[in-house]
């Protein structure tokens, strides 16, 4: 019973590709339980990509997308209903404080299932772009990576602590276009110290981090978040999902038994999964509920023969 609580489509997402039903149909066809559809939140003008300004898009485009996203969603999410179970969701874009009101706005207009909690700018200034823009906020931070790496992580803290998101996304993001992409950030007192304080809260409030397999497919050693990472919140009890964070169809299930490798090694022996069921553990989402595997049936699946 594979699955995936992270995917795009390039129908709605700027970077991706594929339509949200060709992205369905292509889970269902490597026998994918569960597939959540996680689109990102519509953002500021201030806030635009540059393949967004390129393509003509504002604001106003986005939303009215997000809009027909939501739409196409629920209208797959029953087409396929005896097929597989389809959560709709989104994947939030932490900029600023002011992040916070536009979100929660989001979340009054859609009844989604789940949200994934992410930190894709730091200083409002994406970090995983691009390098150029990578060294703008590295800049901004001082010009030292150490501090950026810090403000990253406060950041996260600070959505954390508004949002309390029900999964956790790429919890170490920031390594992506650094220097050293595989960094631990084992020397680095301050980094450390933050990265304990986030994984605590999220430990304490119910958060489920995810191990996205996307780090793999871009070159990195290890998924997100890293192994030191991932022992320390599997030290707290902390819960984990597993994720594709999937732009394509291309990339549904991609390295998902290095994935599955790289947990056993660090000693994850179970795997939260979401569904839709009734829930009383967060009353912001009462038709869905968090439910757990083991890491050994998850392996006995045909889709890892």
């Amino acid at each position: 019973m594979p699955f995936s609580h992270h995917s795009h489509s390039g129908q709605f997402c700027a970077h991706a590709k594929d339509t949200l039903e060709d992205v369905v149909k292509a889970a269902l066809a490597k026998k994918m339980h569960i597939l959540a559809l996680t689109e990102h939140m519509p953002r500021e003008q201030q806030d635009l990509y540059p393949e967004e300004i390129e393509g003509g898009y504002s604001d106003k485009v986005l939303l009215d997308t997000f809009r027909r996203y939501y739409d196409e969603a629920r209208r797959l999410q029953q087409a396929y209903l005896s097929n597989m179970n389809i959560l709709v969701g989104m994947e939030v874009d932490w900029i600023r404080p002011s992040s916070k009101a536009f979100i929660e706005n989001l979340l009054s207009e859609f009844p989604f299932e789940l949200f994934i909690g992410s930190i894709h700018h730091v200083h409002c200034v994406p970090i995983d772009y691009s390098t150029a823009l990578f060294d703008e906020a590295r800049h901004i931070s001082g010009g030292s990576s150490e501090k950026l790496f810090e403000d990253y992580f406060d950041l996260q803290y600070e959505m954390l602590v508004a949002l309390r998101p029900p999964i956790v996304g790429h919890f170490d993001l920031i390594r992506l276009k650094s220097d050293d992409p595989d960094t631990n950030f084992a020397s680095m007192e301050g980094v450390r110290r933050r990265i304990s304080r986030n994984l605590t809260f999220i430990m304490e409030y119910g958060g489920v981090l995810e191990l996205n397999s996307a780090a793999l497919r871009k070159g990195l050693k290890e998924p997100y978040p890293n192994a030191v990472i991932s022992k320390e919140f599997l030290g707290l009890g902390g819960k984990f999902t597993i994720s594709d964070d999937s732009h394509g169809i291309d990339q549904i299930g991609c390295h998902y038994r290095e994935l599955l490798c790289f947990a056993k090694e660090v000693g994850i022996l179970q795997i939260t999964y979401f569904e839709k069921d009734s829930s009383d553990k967060d009353l912001r989402f009462p038709n869905v509920t968090s439910k757990t595997t083991t890491l050994s049936l998850l392996e006995s699946h045909p889709f890892f023969a």
